[in-house]
């Protein structure tokens, strides 16, 4: 996301389909470096465990309530 690569120099010839392609080119190929970067750090790592996910759901759900809560007499 934040190595983004800048635009070639414009040339007369290249177009708005002709740079659309070149984007989306370029965003497939990030795209690509992504995904093997995520497998790679997947063969490593720790998985969440679902009792680690339902943990971090109820967290979330506390949260929210706990805003919804505070900020009651402001919502009318």
């Amino acid at each position: 996301m934040t190595d983004q690569v800048p635009p070639p120099p414009q040339d007369e010839d290249e177009n708005e389909v002709l740079r659309a392609a070149r984007e989306q080119q370029a965003q497939k190929e990030a795209a690509e470096a992504t995904e093997a970067a995520d497998r790679e750090a997947a063969k490593g790592g720790r998985k969440i465990g679902w009792k680690t996910a339902a943990g971090i759901g109820v967290g979330s759900a506390a949260v929210l309530a706990a805003l919804l809560y505070a900020n009651r007499d402001k919502i009318k």
